[in-house]
């Protein structure tokens, strides 16, 4: 595996599965369709060895580690792409329901960055997510500063961007965490921040889709977010401004 490439990375956040459920196939067979070429046909082992899965789809559809299911990669070590899912305990609000998370690296190239949307959009539809996002390397960083823990007082995040609540401050699911350089949000989650609104999010609207579910994909910028450029921290500070419920900043 190429240990330097540079990835943009795809999270989304979905309700727990439950019995017999086909997300994860439909996740799989969602992002090979939105990624040209792409065969998620191998895992690894333990050395970090490929190994080719014959029966990808019966593997998937019946393991069950960690209530996701197994990790996937192509077999391209010039362009690595990688997709795995699992359950997480502590949820995403208040009510510490456990949730389903589905993780996917793709290469921050320009055949990447051409199917970021499309990506994010198919692997969120096929684990009926609640929200989710995908950025480049570094944004999760900064990310992680904003959010404020026990005892930050004062709590200064880095680069003039909002203190964001604790996932378990938050008071619903449907409220999104943070905002990415692609955002998806579920119906539930658009209404629960009140995108869109045809005034104000003109901006974003034009950068922005509906998808066949009723959520939408929501491009912030239209490289890449880039925190060290001062055009993209100040379209990341407006959507905060757009946006206070995101982060808990402000009870819907």
């Amino acid at each position: 595996m190429a240990a330097t490439q540079k990835s943009l990375h795809l999270t989304v956040y979905a309700p727990a599965l439950v019995g017999d459920d086909g997300r994860p196939l439909a996740i799989v067979h969602g992002m090979e369709r939105a990624v040209p070429g792409l065969r998620l046909g191998w895992t690894t082992s333990e050395k970090d060895d490929l190994i080719a899965l014959p029966h990808r789809d019966e593997w998937v559809a019946t393991d069950r580690t960690d209530n996701g299911f197994p990790f996937l990669c192509n077999d391209d070590e010039n362009r690595v792409v990688t997709l795995t899912g699992w359950e997480n305990a502590r949820g995403l609000a208040a009510d510490m329901t456990p949730h389903f998370e589905v993780h996917a690296r793709l290469p921050h190239d320009e055949a990447g960055i051409a199917v970021a949307a499309d990506a994010l959009e198919a692997v969120a539809e096929g684990a009926r997510a609640i929200w989710g996002h995908m950025d480049p390397d570094g944004v999760a960083e900064t990310v992680a500063q904003q959010f404020r823990h026990p005892g930050d007082d004062p709590h200064v995040p880095p680069k003039g961007l909002p203190s964001l609540k604790l996932p378990w401050d938050i008071p619903a699911p449907e409220i999104p965490h943070f905002l990415g350089w692609l955002n998806y949000w579920s119906d539930a989650a658009a209404r629960a921040i009140g995108f869109p609104d045809p005034t104000r999010d003109a901006e974003l609207l034009a950068r922005s889709r509906r998808t066949a579910m009723g959520g939408w994909v929501v491009r912030l910028t239209d490289a890449p977010l880039d925190l060290d450029n001062p055009a993209h921290l100040d379209a990341l500070k407006r959507a905060y401004e757009c946006f206070p419920e995101i982060g808990g900043r402000v009870v819907p």
